[in-house]
């Protein structure tokens, strides 16, 4: 497809892009910088949330709302965000270092929490998956995961089946997916190790033309964004660090009387398409992926044509985490992690949440 871009307008926050075929338009809706973001949760009434891990750099809090003069409080409240790194404490009625929010279609918000943070160590750091209502702002529940989880597991994404009360939750530094009975409470993880969730060591990452190293060494992150088919007949999911993309169905990911090999037989290959972090699914079944090399958005059809929707762009500096709402946007989280010191760069500007009009 012949591509043409032109910035048409850049003033207070919004830019407009056009191609051959369509004008998207990209707002920012808020901009951080001083800490590092990953996630976004946009929910029903349009409430919008971020969170922060624990990383190497300032840290203030795990998660926050947005609120409509661009301020953010500490989410659910401040005691949650409270936990002590140097004493330590109760990991399990605090965030320790939270990777992922997702709001769901029941006004809930769910709260990915690694536990990666100092002092948050052996088997069981603290990783868990928090249920807040947004209706009285309370925690409705908590799922511990460490039944399944090592210090070396990461839990990374989710996605929520309010329907099936399942949560499919990635393990990017191991490879797998966490797979969560919401209704019992029940965890198992499948798949881990397998190399369908494993990146690709022959694939080389780049940005600007470099292979991207990470303290000298290549960047490999395993399983990290999924998406639910609108139907959640399917579960799509990637490798951070290389092009493939994988789906399977969510029936047979919830059948446990499948063998790993079996289950893994059953997993198809869609493709090569491009590196992305986190992804997700329109009402269509169109799949929408940050192109982390080269800074814009890709959308991919149920027949697996990809298109690009936003061109090469310095303000998508590494797309992270998406939500779609009802009305028609797409929330991208940017979080700059290629400008990471440990890739002997220099961040250039703010961590965003941006939106871009898809439909």
């Amino acid at each position: 497809m012949k591509k043409i871009l032109s910035i048409l307008a850049l003033s207070g926050g919004i830019f407009f892009y056009a191609n051959a075929q369509n004008q998207t338009k990209m707002e920012t809706v808020f901009e951080d910088n001083t800490y590092q973001l990953t996630g976004v949760a946009v929910s029903k009434s349009g409430r919008v949330f971020t969170n922060y891990p624990r990383w190497a750099g300032p840290y203030q809090y795990a998660v926050v709302e947005i609120l409509k003069d661009g301020t953010k409080k500490p989410f659910p409240n401040e005691e949650w965000n409270t936990w002590d790194v140097e004493k330590g404490g109760d990991k399990q009625h605090h965030f320790i270092g939270v990777q992922a929010v997702v709001a769901d279609n029941e006004d809930n918000l769910w709260v990915v929490d690694p536990g990666y943070a100092k002092n948050a160590d052996g088997e069981d750091k603290g990783q868990k998956l928090v249920k807040i209502s947004l209706k009285n702002n309370q925690v409705e529940r908590i799922y511990p995961l460490s039944s399944v989880t090592s210090a070396k597991s990461y839990m990374n994404d989710t996605r929520i089946d309010t329907k099936q009360q399942i949560a499919y939750i990635t393990n990017s530094s191991e490879g797998g997916i966490v797979i969560v009975d919401l209704k019992l409470g029940n965890v198992r993880q499948v798949l881990k190790g397998n190399p369908v969730m494993l990146a690709d060591t022959t694939y080389s990452m780049k940005r600007n033309g470099k292979e991207l190293l990470s303290n000298g060494k290549p960047f490999r992150v395993h399983s990290d964004g999924i998406a639910l088919s609108p139907d959640k007949k399917y579960l799509y999911f990637k490798t951070l660090t290389d092009d493939k993309l994988f789906r399977a169905a969510t029936a047979d990911l919830n059948n446990t009387s499948l063998s790993e090999k079996q289950l893994a037989d059953k997993v198809e290959f869609l493709g090569h398409f491009t590196t992305t972090d986190g992804m997700e699914t329109d009402s269509k079944g169109n799949l929408y992926l940050g192109d982390l090399e080269k800074r814009r958005i890709v959308r991919i059809s149920p027949e697996l044509k990809m298109t690009e929707i936003v061109s090469p762009n310095e303000e998508l500096a590494w797309p992270d985490s998406y939500q779609i709402t009802a009305d028609g946007w797409m929330y991208v989280s940017c979080s700059r992690i290629d400008e990471e010191g440990r890739f002997g760069n220099e961040r250039k500007g703010a961590y965003k949440i941006i939106r871009i009009k898809i439909d």
